[in-house]
């Protein structure tokens, strides 16, 4: 069973956050749905929901908009062009560090952990 979330879970995920209000920056995503019609969020009574497969893809956008710099043509042209895919045997291509920055984040959280249950899964030796 898929799990969906809304656009203001999607936008907290993404760190889309307005610094003033503090408030999820749903209107940035709901912009992305205009220029990119890879996003298609399922719409149920007026309220968007994404899907894990649509958060990935939204998580790419943002990944080579604001970290990478492109323009929101470049990115089109990137996902038009199929890039990606021929990204694949490209070490140094920009699908494979956006998956690298992924794993990596990922493994500090999994370490993280490791480490708490190694300290707090000490016995007492009183």
């Amino acid at each position: 069973m898929k799990k969906f979330i809304t656009i203001s879970e999607l936008s907290k995920m993404l760190n889309l956050i307005d610094p003033v209000t503090k408030k999820p920056s749903n209107h940035v995503i709901r912009y992305w749905e205009k220029e990119f019609k890879e996003i298609k969020p399922k719409l149920i009574n007026n309220r968007r929901y994404y899907s894990s497969d649509q958060i990935e893809i939204i998580k790419m956008i943002k990944f080579l908009l604001k970290n990478k710099g492109l323009t929101i043509s470049g990115v089109k042209n990137l996902i038009k062009f199929s890039t990606n895919e021929l990204d694949d045997y490209d070490t140094h291509g920009l699908q494979n560090e956006y998956y690298r920055n992924k794993l990596k984040s990922k493994s500090k959280v999994i370490l993280e952990k490791i480490k708490k249950l190694k300290f707090y899964g000490k016995k007492n030796s009183s």
